[in-house]
């Protein structure tokens, strides 16, 4: 089967997956941070007097394609309290007034673009979870680390944290088996029409997203 795309020609899906996409992904990374750069740095200034010189950006590691992990950036949306025994508070104890409008406007992903250049992520593609899910997938599950993460998705414009874990792996699954340029440029286009309907933002009754607990 052939894809039919404007300005590139005629695609096989397999080279337009092991090739072209990481070639674009470069591409348009670059050229993002370039012209979003005055952006970074107004909304840098802006979080680290927020946060009283606390820092504005949040890295924590994240598993990539197969399972290889890096450090994710990100603008800091919470705060680092903790309790007595100096466990994190939940997400909804640490979630700022700032963090929040960051949040809803998706602004806290743009750094991430910085990982989509190093070869970490994707553009397009299934959302790096946290590492400690890594041992609760099941196999299908853990098939959405045969591609890249990416900064947003399938899932991310099909629901984002709104939907349940159940419903976000499969779609990351069909992800995986129908990447293509076609699929791409619909993600796209269906996410910029949740971020600027603020769609999905949290699961109803969570600050974010309840953790995962396994399947049972």
């Amino acid at each position: 089967m052939v894809l039919r795309a404007p300005g590139l020609r005629y695609l096989r899906p397999n080279m337009y997956k092991n090739y072209i996409k990481r070639c674009l992904d470069f591409c348009i990374a670059l050229v993002a941070l370039v012209c979003l750069s005055p952006l970074l740095l107004v909304v840098t200034v802006w979080l680290h007097f927020a946060y009283k010189g606390a820092g504005a950006y949040f890295l924590q590691e994240r598993p990539g394609k197969d399972g290889k992990i890096f450090k994710i950036i990100k603008f800091k949306t919470m705060t680092d309290e903790r309790d007595a025994e100096g466990n994190l508070l939940p997400d909804a104890e640490r979630l700022t007034r700032v963090g929040r409008l960051v949040r809803s406007t998706s602004i806290d992903e743009l750094p991430q673009l910085v990982n989509v250049l190093k070869g970490d992520m994707a553009l397009i593609g299934p959302r790096p979870l946290l590492v400690q899910y890594l041992p609760l997938y099941s196999p299908e599950q853990a098939r959405r680390h045969e591609v890249r993460p990416g900064i947003t998705g399938w899932a991310q414009c099909h629901g984002r944290n709104a939907i349940s874990w159940t419903e976000k792996f499969k779609l990351d699954v069909w992800y995986v088996d129908h990447v293509s340029f076609k699929t791409d440029v619909r993600v796209v286009v269906d996410t910029v029409k949740a971020v600027l309907h603020r769609e999905g933002i949290s699961q109803e009754g969570q600050a974010t997203m309840e953790v995962f607990n396994g399947n049972n």
